[in-house]
């Protein structure tokens, strides 16, 4: 009522609203609605490709602030695939990898800019470039074969982390 009174174009916007909720659908209009012709080239001018800063290696880190520092970056991806495969991944290796295989984890989720790469590589669908293959990502690799037929359909709980 408030807002019908102060504005009142909103009192007609909502009744048109309304019949066109109630109103059926003339059966000449198409069920889809869509371009039907070829679309033109695309020209890409309306792309935004903001730079990401270069990744650099964090020699004086406390091997245990980058343990924290790479659970959260693996849980935290941006993409559904990489949040479950990376979350799981980590879960049961990151507590067993050396240092050297830890800034090797965290060069392999924090240098490529698109998170797809990551997934391709893992799961063999492209073939991963050199400065990338290496014992991180055989394992990485290995788990995403999954061959224990476990269900994979949502991150870890962070209970274990406080486990004995």
């Amino acid at each position: 009522p408030f807002l019908v009174s102060a504005f009142p174009a909103t009192s007609e916007l909502l009744s048109l609203s309304r019949r066109a909720l109630r109103a059926p659908r003339p059966s000449s209009l198409p069920a889809r609605r869509g371009y039907r012709e070829r679309s033109p080239a695309d020209s890409r001018k309306d792309l935004l490709e903001i730079p990401l800063p270069p990744w650099q290696e964090r020699p004086g880190e406390p091997l245990q602030a980058k343990r924290a520092r790479l659970l959260y970056e693996s849980r935290k991806r941006g993409m559904l695939e990489n949040c479950l495969l990376l979350s799981l991944f980590a879960k049961e290796n990151l507590n067993s990898m050396t240092e050297r295989q830890l800034n090797l984890y965290d060069r392999l989720i924090n240098e490529p800019s698109n998170d797809w790469d990551i997934y391709y590589w893992a799961t063999e669908a492209m073939p991963t470039p050199e400065v990338f293959e290496n014992d991180v990502m055989v394992m990485l690799r290995e788990f995403t074969k999954n061959k224990n037929k476990e269900q994979r359909l949502r991150q870890p709980d962070l209970e274990y982390l406080f486990e004995p």
